[in-house]
């Protein structure tokens, strides 16, 4: 269910409450913010920062204009197994295409792609297959790409879970970006997946302003002509949005250091270490994907980060431990 057919609903069961029961209601909503979290030290930890930054009588208390949250968005914010999905994107793009390329079929990755064969992928460097399947859009109208994005999230079911793509969010990730943002945080999505892309639910299933995500890149051409004015994309990789790229790029776009940060990989390591770095208080918890029946259980990619957590100060978040559930209804 999405963010605007649960407020109608919640209306819907207020009105027909007596007043008694509404403030009960009322009163369990507030209590407990974070209802989708299991009570423990994670929990306690983000309630206790988000009360101490928002009280002008605590010590700790932080302008609303520098309350800035960073969440990493592919494997913290929604599902990144069996594969990631702007990687998913790119693949039913290809197949949707292929039959109007007949030179595609000389090309062993899109060949293997359109057969289901993903051991090609093991051919190929992650620069040049992130260059090879950006450069299918080379030429494309922008608000084409838009749309193919849309309906792809939108309507491809997930393989494990049959559900669409958008709606593979883990609810109690976005619950804390809710709760911060009712304590006047600016979040934002510092993403290495492709940043239009996300753009394109980013308001609909996270309440996050397109412009409030930062990700991953291509070189955009102004075209105005007789066909009109609009805006095509190439295959040049404008920015890969990871690792040490990320904190000068929240730079670039936000202008302001993060005090709160949410990662799950070695890709979001610079991040939280960068949010971590000022003098005021700050916060940053990793995402452990350890839940092998509600969801997956794997490390490949993300040992040096919960190797280092510790050391570094971030809270790691047990999926398994900490999640009441994990997709919600």
């Amino acid at each position: 269910m999405n963010k605007s057919v649960l407020i109608w609903v919640l209306i819907a069961f207020i009105s027909c409450t007596s007043p008694s029961e509404q403030a009960t209601t009322t009163s369990i909503v507030e209590s407990d913010p974070l209802s989708l979290w299991n009570d423990s030290e994670v929990k306690t930890a983000i309630s206790d920062f988000v009360k101490n930054v928002s009280d002008q009588n605590s010590v700790d208390f932080v302008k609303v204009e520098d309350r800035i949250a960073v969440f990493d968005n592919d494997g913290t914010l929604w599902c990144e197994k069996p594969l990631y999905i702007p990687v998913e994107i790119e693949f039913a793009y290809i197949k949707s295409e292929y039959p109007k390329h007949p030179e595609w079929k000389d090309d062993k990755l899109f060949a293997g792609i359109v057969n289901n064969d993903l051991s090609v992928l093991a051919d190929y460097d992650t620069g040049t297959l992130i260059a090879k399947l950006f450069g299918t859009h080379d030429g494309q109208k922008e608000e084409d790409y838009k749309d193919f994005v849309y309906q792809t999230l939108s309507t491809v079911q997930h393989s494990k879970f049959n559900r669409p793509l958008k709606e593979t969010t883990f609810s109690p990730m976005v619950q804390l970006v809710h709760y911060l943002q009712a304590n006047d945080f600016k979040v934002y999505i510092v993403t290495g997946g492709e940043i239009t892309s996300v753009r394109t639910v980013s308001e609909e299933i996270y309440n996050i302003p397109k412009e409030n995500v930062v990700g991953s890149s291509v070189v955009l051409e102004y075209v105005s002509n007789d066909t009109g004015k609009y805006l095509v994309r190439t295959g040049k990789i404008q920015s890969a949005n990871d690792q040490q790229i990320k904190p000068p790029n929240i730079e670039l776009h936000i202008g302001r250091k993060p005090i709160f940060a949410a990662g799950n990989s070695d890709g979001d390591y610079q991040m939280m270490e960068y949010t971590l770095s000022g003098s005021g208080p700050s916060m940053a918890i990793l995402v452990h994907h350890n839940d092998e029946t509600r969801e997956y259980s794997y490390m490949h990619g993300t040992e040096k980060a919960v190797e280092d957590a510790d050391q570094k100060g971030w809270y790691v978040v047990s999926m398994k431990d900490d999640f009441k559930e994990i997709f919600g209804n």
